[in-house]
This record gives C-alpha cells, structure tokens and sequence, in this order.
C-alpha cells in the first residue's frame, strides 16, 4: 500500500483498534458511550462530591432500555450480546465513572448471570424479565466482614427448618445492596455452600449503606444483615452446590473489569493529551516538552495495549475458550496499568490533576477499589503462579 493512501493516524486509536469491531460491535459501543455522556458526565462530579448517586433507580430503568444490563444473557429480555459488546459497554461506561459501570457488573455479570445459570426456571422467570428491564435491582452477597479472598471460609449459615430455610450471617461491601430489590446470597450450609435469591423486605434482611469512603463515592455500597431470615425452600438456587457457584460469577465479572479499567485509563489519558496541547509553560505547550511527550507515549502504549487483550479475551470468550487463568492475566494487567495511567496524567495536569473540574483524580481513586475487589493484586497473581508452576501457593 503507498503512503499516501493509508489512513491517518488517530491520536485516540494508535494502533486502528476500531477495525477489530463490526458495524454491531460499534453500534453497543456508541449507544453506550452516548448515553454515558449525555446521563452521567454531566453530574457525575457533583455526585462523586456528594458521595452518593441519587439517581440509580433511575439510571437502572435507563440502563436497561439500552439494553445494558445483563446484556450477555439470552431470553428473559436480554439482549443476547457477544463478549466483546459487554466488553465495550463496560469500557464506556467506566470511562464515565467505575461506579456506573459497577452498578452494571453487579447487575448484569453477577445477581443476574447466578441466577440465569444455576436458577430454577421458576427463579429465572420472576427476576429475570424485571432486572433487564432495571426495575428491580440486584445485589451479589459473598464478601462477608472478615472473609474476602478465602469465600470458602465463609460464616454465613443458611440451615434447614422443616421445608425452609433459615440464615444468619453478614456480607460486607456489597455493591446496590441498599437498593436490592434481591440479594443473591451464598451460604455455609450442610450440603456444602449453596446460594438464595432473598428478596428485599424479606423479616431479618438489612441492608445498610456504608459510607464515608473515599473511593467509588458515586456508587451504592451496603452491608447485608441476615438474622434469622426465614426462605421457603425453593429460595435456593438449585443448579450448583460448592464455590463453583460463586467463583464461575467472579470469573464473568472480572472479564468485564479487563474492559472497564481500560475505560478509566482513556478518560485520564485524554485528559492529559487534551490538556498538554494548550496548557503552557516557558512560553509553549507543554506537550511540545520531550518528558510530557515520553509521558504520553507510555500511556498511549500501556493503554492500547490493554484494550487489545480486552479484545483477545473477549474473542476468547465469544468461541468458548476463555479460561478463567486468563481473565486473571487480563484482570491483573488492566487495573495495574490503568492505575499507572492515571497517576501519570496526574503529573501531566499538575496542580489541575486533583481538582473535580477534571476526571483523573476521581479514576485514580476508584481504581484503587478495582484494584482490591473480584480478586486483589496477590490473588491474581497466585492464580497465575500456579498455573504457571502447578504448585499451589495459597495453602501452606
């Protein structure tokens, strides 16, 4: 091909990624991206501030008119979406704020697919419909207060009374909780750990709202308290006994954090390439200086990168080929590169870089929560050295 014919090249896609996407794949982009500019960006400053998002119910219902939530799932009113679509859903709508795309994850890959996969066709019929549609919002009950990367040491106990059951227990950290309409909760039981669709209201289930954080500030964060709540029997989830259950849900949201962190990465690295082609010093740019453009060019690289093993998972996953080893690989090297993006763009904008008027700050601090949950650095990191050694390091 000549020079003269080949495209120009794009300052927000080095490498021509959008060839990789078919006119579908665009279209879920664009819907999304779209709604993420006109609903959120606009206030999302001002509810990160606040610490709060007022609006969920709201944004719920909008989502899913989209088709947003639970948007790989087939039937009950789910769109039917291909991995790399959830992907890039996730990418734009974390590129508004971890928060939303959090509200998504939650929704969509955890409360919704449990119940998709190991529900009773009775459970699928009676949430499903309803939270695609955003009128009922789910939670996803398993980090308790003192148990985070070893579910299997869970307290929650759900034990048979008759033909009901009944739980006890606390789950920590849990994303919508207060908003719930149904918490799918997984439970110590003697048959092994089994899961409950609890519906909200339920005598013994609270769900307070956990506040003064300092990171996914525009997000419902909640603890779950179950006393003595009593379930008919056919509350448990039928299809799976043991943590297969609950890690086969981690797995599918963890894929969408590979997108998502790549999302908070674009918005801080734009921010930067935008800001130093008119922020000046010593009488010019400051992108004209060689350190900022050694600065951008890193994250440039770092950034298209992980959306290029986005990508690849994704098409993974699409042919039914994704181990979850992998989502690991792509969990661990998004988030830490994104985090990285962000506190470089940090030092692009200088003084500006804390402040609201820009996005930077916000991610970086998000990110640190991205970080942490659905598998921390470590836990990754051992899921990749066993796979790599087949030594198990996480029990002595």
């Amino acid at each position: 091909m000549s020079p003269s014919v080949l495209p120009p090249f794009d300052p927000y896609d080095p490498l021509g990624l959008d060839d990789l996407l078919t006119a579908e794949d665009r279209a879920v982009r664009d819907t999304v991206r779209a709604w993420a500019a006109e609903r959120v960006s606009p206030h999302i400053a001002d509810w990160y501030e606040r610490g709060e998002l007022p609006v969920i119910r709201e944004l719920a219902r909008e989502l899913g008119s989209i088709g947003a939530l639970g948007m790989q799932l087939t039937g009950y009113g789910c769109a039917g979406a291909s991995a790399v679509q959830y992907g890039l859903a996730c990418l734009e709508l974390e590129a508004a704020d971890s928060g939303i795309r959090s509200l998504v994850s939650v929704q969509g890959s955890l409360a919704m697919y449990a119940l998709h996969r190991f529900g009773s066709p009775e459970q699928k019929e009676e949430w499903l419909p309803r939270m695609a549609a955003g009128e009922v919002i789910g939670c996803f009950g398993l980090t308790e207060p003192d148990i985070g990367s070893d579910p299997a040491a869970m307290r929650t106990r759900a034990r048979r009374d008759g033909s009901d059951w009944v739980l006890d227990g606390r789950k920590m950290w849990i994303t919508n909780g207060s908003v719930a309409g149904v918490a799918v909760v997984w439970a110590q039981t003697d048959e092994g750990i089994r899961g409950f669709a609890v519906p909200a209201g339920t005598p013994g289930f609270h769900a307070p709202e956990i506040r003064h954080k300092w990171s996914l500030r525009a997000s419902v964060t909640s603890e779950l308290v179950l006393d003595g709540v009593r379930l008919p029997a056919d509350a448990v989830l039928p299809g799976v006994t043991g943590l297969r259950g609950p890690l086969g849900c981690l797995s599918h949201a963890r894929y969408g954090i590979v997108w998502g962190a790549m999302g908070a990465a674009r918005a801080c690295f734009e921010a930067a390439l935008d800001y130093a082609r008119v922020r000046e010093q010593f009488g010019r740019p400051i992108g004209g200086f060689q350190l900022t453009q050694a600065k951008l060019a890193d994250m440039a690289v770092e950034l298209h990168k992980g959306v290029l093993l986005a990508h690849h998972l994704g098409r993974r996953m699409d042919a039914g080929r994704l181990r979850p080893e992998q989502i690991s690989f792509g969990k661990l090297n998004n988030v830490r590169e994104a985090i990285g993006i962000c506190r470089t763009a940090r030092t692009v904008l200088g003084a500006n870089g804390i402040s609201l008027e820009y996005p930077v700050m916000r991610h970086a601090t998000n990110l640190e929560s991205v970080l942490t949950y659905e598998g921390t650095v470590e836990m990754h990191q051992l899921v990749l050295g066993k796979a790599l050694t087949g030594l198990d390091a996480f029990r002595g």
